[in-house]
């Protein structure tokens, strides 16, 4: 059994096509199948279920490609190591981030970074949150900014910041006449969420259980975007987190902002990375940086 194999299967997982698999891996069809075969003979158990038009993996070889990504992502780790012992500002980071999050905080975090890292290549991922946190696990992102709790033995969570959220109310809306708001103010008021698979999704319906709010039925937004032009429009209320309608953010005429008195609804976002990591000194560096960013500018007016 070697790295090589390992890979071989965790690509035919991946792409559950022979062909596909073979392309990404550089061989030919062939010689990845023949090694697949291989490394089912060694461990003595078949991994894939070989049908004409698609691969399905057994039980067996299910449990083979969850050990599988562990190791080549230790091994990608242990290079990465070596790369950086010299400068660990230098190379590429994989950065994931959430789409509620991303459009707001990055544009203001990575001249930041760019300045204070000036040799580091960004390569950044926007995903929801469950997709973030797997990529992670897998070895495919070195860092991912995340809403907190984060439960997972194996990652780090270093916290940036508290980001409150406002209520967007459309200007003739009882509520869009208050200055401040207690949050017991949403009782029996109907919102307007994201879909499924948003964490925004589950911190509003967190504050709906809080506050006696409730969701509007029927209604599901696919974008942040989307949210804010239905408010505009007059369809319900909902809320937004702080760094979406700060500068240069430009407001849809027709909404109006207010925001919650303290305790204030919010949410606390992370960087995390895998405790393994050869980047974790560099990564508290980058997420100092980027939490500094942050809580700049949610002190803005």
């Amino acid at each position: 059994m070697n790295l090589r194999d390992l890979k071989y299967l965790v690509a035919l997982a991946d792409l559950r096509h022979f062909g596909k698999a073979a392309d990404a891996c550089f061989v030919s069809q062939p010689t990845l199948s023949t090694q697949i075969r291989k490394l089912e003979d060694e461990l003595g158990v078949p991994l894939v279920e070989r049908a004409p038009r698609k691969v399905m993996l057994t039980a067996a070889g299910q449990d083979a490609v969850q050990r599988a990504r562990r190791i080549v992502a230790e091994v990608e780790e242990m290079k990465a190591a070596a790369r950086r012992a010299h400068d660990p500002a230098s190379g590429t980071l994989r950065l994931g981030v959430f789409p509620t999050l991303g459009p707001y905080l990055l544009p203001h975090a990575v001249p930041a970074l760019h300045a204070r890292f000036p040799r580091l290549e960004l390569l950044l991922v926007e995903e929801k949150s469950d997709v973030l946190l797997q990529r992670l696990r897998d070895g495919k992102l070195d860092a991912a900014l995340l809403a907190l709790p984060v439960h997972d033995d194996q990652l780090h969570a270093e916290f940036l910041f508290e980001e409150p959220f406002l209520l967007a109310a459309p200007e003739q809306h009882p509520l869009a006449r208050a200055k401040r708001l207690r949050i017991d103010t949403l009782t029996n008021e109907t919102l307007l969420l994201l879909e499924d698979g948003h964490c925004l999704r589950d911190q509003a319906l967190d504050v709906c259980r809080l506050s006696g709010a409730h969701e509007k039925s029927g209604f599901r937004a696919t974008s942040l975007e989307t949210l804010r032009q239905m408010v505009a429009a007059g369809v319900g209320v909902t809320l937004l987190p702080a760094l979406s309608v700060h500068e240069p953010i430009v407001q849809p005429a027709g909404i109006r902002l207010v925001r919650f008195a303290d305790p204030a609804p919010s949410r606390r976002i992370a960087l995390v990375w895998r405790k393994s990591s050869a980047l974790d000194a560099f990564l508290h560096e980058l997420a100092e940086v980027i939490g500094a960013r942050a809580q700049a500018q949610l002190a803005q007016p």
